[in-house]
């Protein structure tokens, strides 16, 4: 990454932070927005789709904020499939035990050629450029002893055997107690840096917590002369006192486990996003997990082909959630297959723009299944239903931080409205509604 003296512009206080704490904020100044493979196409996503998917970014959603085209889990694996993972599967590595994307799958990367002909195509289109990463180095290389490139050190010196996933045996776990473990993560941040890579979501980090392969990962994302966003994944009982060192860290980590179209996982983040909104800010954003919206379930690893089976109430209560509390928003959807209703949906400005909206946000009002949010600066403002019945909900002013605003916005219906003596609303069940205040 450019460091921050480098970058610093004429006139501008140098040495004021320290360089590691620059380089975290100075990306993600606002939470990203973007697409992702996994809910649709699970580990099978080739390259066609992926460029498809690029492609409708950049004709239909990029002007709204959408940038990143990120691949998800075992790009390579030749012979990934739906409904899971392959477990002992012969993966696709080069000399040096780096994985690379398996060519049957991404034609442009025959020859040794990587990411780097996917991604140049998808920033000629304007947008940016992610993969994903299983935490470890390959069984495969450490099998075969592979050299660690740039380093003395080889694979069979750094594994560490007890630290294992729990749901694919890609990996063994690394011994950072050894040098070579930072060496290895070093050669797979340079590639991906070579590559053109903009976005890397590093998986199974945090559940549990390995402080050290964190660190690890980070410090060699840190390194490389190129600016690449590092999400941490997934997030199952994750505690906020990880949250200095993860923002220290990292620029996004998930809060919770994967989330499917189904009403109770997007239920329970109303309680994580209240943990978590207090540590969001610039360059370190707590993440609510992807929007699995529009047509998915091609050959994911969960459920069959379908639209999304969260009712219209409930996907505007999802994106009303996931803005308020400024979660980054990475939709699952294979979007040129998905419906205008669906890209209308992430495509409202009024909404996108309590996302990007720069004072943070906190449930200020609860009573039973009744919520309500408010930025702190009471420029927004959002309620929610969460219970099975239809219900009206009331809220002071005073308690949405804000005094009677002269206006009120309906950000869903984008029509405004008279004030009264407080916020009402009616809301269906799992319904919600966004306002801005002025």
């Amino acid at each position: 990454m450019r460091r921050w003296n480098e970058s610093a512009g004429a006139g501008s206080v140098q040495g004021t932070l320290p360089p590691e704490e620059v380089s975290v904020t100075r990306l993600a100044a606002v939470p990203p927005m973007g697409w992702n493979s996994w809910d649709v196409f699970g580990t099978s996503v080739t390259e066609a789709e992926t460029r498809a998917n690029a492609e409708f970014i950049a004709e239909h959603m990029a002007e709204h904020g959408w940038e990143y085209v990120v691949v998800d889990i075992q790009w390579y694996d030749p012979a990934a499939r739906a409904g899971g993972y392959n477990s002992g599967t012969k993966l696709v590595l080069d000399e040096y035990g780096l994985p690379q994307p398996a060519p049957n799958r991404f034609p442009s990367a025959a020859g040794g050629a990587g990411f780097k002909p996917l991604a140049d195509y998808v920033h000629s289109l304007g947008l940016k450029f992610g993969l994903h990463i299983l935490r470890g180095v390959p069984r495969q290389a450490v099998a075969a002893d592979t050299p660690i490139k740039g380093s003395e050190y080889s694979a069979a010196q750094i594994p560490d055997r007890e630290r294992l996933s729990s749901w694919v045996d890609d990996n063994w776990g690394i011994d950072h107690s050894h040098p070579g473990g930072q060496a290895y993560y070093d050669s797979l941040a340079r590639q991906f840096a070579d590559w053109g890579v903009d976005y890397v979501k590093a998986d199974d980090m945090i559940a549990p917590y390995w402080e050290d392969e964190v660190e690890a990962f980070w410090h060699a994302i840190d390194r490389v002369d190129r600016d690449i966003l590092l999400s941490l994944s997934p997030g199952m009982n994750l505690s906020t006192a990880h949250a200095e060192h993860l923002k220290a860290h990292s620029h996004l980590w998930r809060v919770s486990a994967d989330l499917w179209d189904r009403w109770r996982d997007i239920n329970a983040q109303f309680d994580l996003l209240r943990e978590w909104a207090p540590h969001a800010g610039p360059g370190h954003w707590p993440d609510a997990d992807m929007l699995p919206l529009g047509r998915m379930g091609v050959r994911a690893e969960v459920g069959e082909p379908r639209e999304s089976l969260l009712t219209p109430d409930e996907q505007r209560t999802m994106l009303t959630l996931w803005c308020i509390a400024r979660s980054p928003l990475m939709v699952g959807a294979d979007l040129p297959n998905s419906s205008a209703e669906t890209i209308e949906l992430l495509t409202n400005p009024e909404v996108l723009a309590a996302q990007r909206h720069p004072a943070g946000s906190r449930e200020v009002w609860r009573e039973g299944k009744l919520v309500a949010w408010a930025s702190e600066d009471g420029a927004f403002a959002a309620l929610f239903n969460r219970g099975p019945e239809p219900a009206e909900i009331q809220v002071p002013w005073a308690v949405l931080g804000t005094a009677r605003p002269g206006r009120i916005r309906d950000c869903w219906g984008r029509t405004d409205l008279v004030p009264g003596d407080a916020l009402r609303v009616k809301l269906q069940p799992h319904g919600s509604a966004l306002f801005r205040l002025s």
